[in-house]
């Protein structure tokens, strides 16, 4: 995000929504003078910043990078978060950080809008936290899902390298195939998705006309660069 051309497009906004741990689709994460300049903005309008930290947990090039709300020091972010993400999406279970003097707002409007979420999952994602496997279970999973982008990405190097790509992003549950050559997106997801094989297209995840060619590829779920290699060869047979 680009604060200053954020104030000229939108000059009268009065809350932004990012994600500064991991920009989606492409994986960047939001710098310290830009994250400094969006605070200044902030306190400078009263404007509040909703901080997504959808899934900040997974990063596999350094430690997790601290939250946006860590450098609050004017009460302006409200950080989200999820559990549907790190446990599993059954849960349907967030939560939101907001600063002490807004606590009692929140609470009564959560009250009045809210469908709300049983008590008996709270406390019981409570216990696992306070317990330590909740950090426990990260440190396992973000281990296991490094060797899997590992895999992943040879797998589909051995058997695609010549057509696509591979970025490696630093964290996140997808990587990304940027196509060689003049090859639409938008018709190889298609027809992966005809054979049973879930992909998105970057192209439409832009407002332009002129986004690259590549495909979002998810790969918590591939268990080996055998496994990879299967999926290459028949996403190549699609090409």
């Amino acid at each position: 995000m680009v604060v200053s051309d954020a104030v000229k497009l939108a000059p009268r906004a009065h809350a932004a929504v990012v994600t500064p741990a991991h920009q989606s689709p492409l994986g960047m994460s939001l710098s310290l003078p830009r994250r400094l300049a969006l605070l200044d903005w902030s306190a400078r309008n009263k404007a509040w910043i909703i901080e997504d930290d959808y899934d900040g947990e997974y990063r596999y090039v350094s430690r997790p990078l601290p939250a946006l709300k860590s450098l609050d020091r004017d009460g302006r972010v409200l950080y989200a978060g999820t559990f549907s993400k790190v446990l599993f999406p059954g849960i349907r279970l967030a939560y939101l950080v907001v600063p002490e003097g807004q606590v009692e707002q929140f609470e009564q409007v959560t009250e009045s809008l809210s469908a709300g979420c049983p008590g008996l999952t709270q406390t019981i994602v409570t216990a696992f936290i306070g317990e330590g496997h909740f950090a426990r279970h990260i440190q396992r999973m973000r281990k296991l899902y490094a060797e899997r982008r590992e895999a992943t990405a040879a797998g589909l190097e051995s058997v695609l390298g010549k057509y696509v790509r591979i970025d490696l992003q630093p964290g996140g549950m997808h990587l990304i195939l940027r196509l060689r050559g003049n090859r639409s997106d938008r018709r190889l997801v298609a027809s992966m998705r005809e054979q049973n094989l879930y992909a998105e297209a970057l192209t439409d995840w832009t407002t332009r006309n002129d986004g690259v060619s590549a495909l979002l590829l998810n790969f918590t779920n591939i268990d080996s660069r055998r496994t990879a290699e299967n999926f290459g060869r028949r996403i190549l047979k699609l090409m």
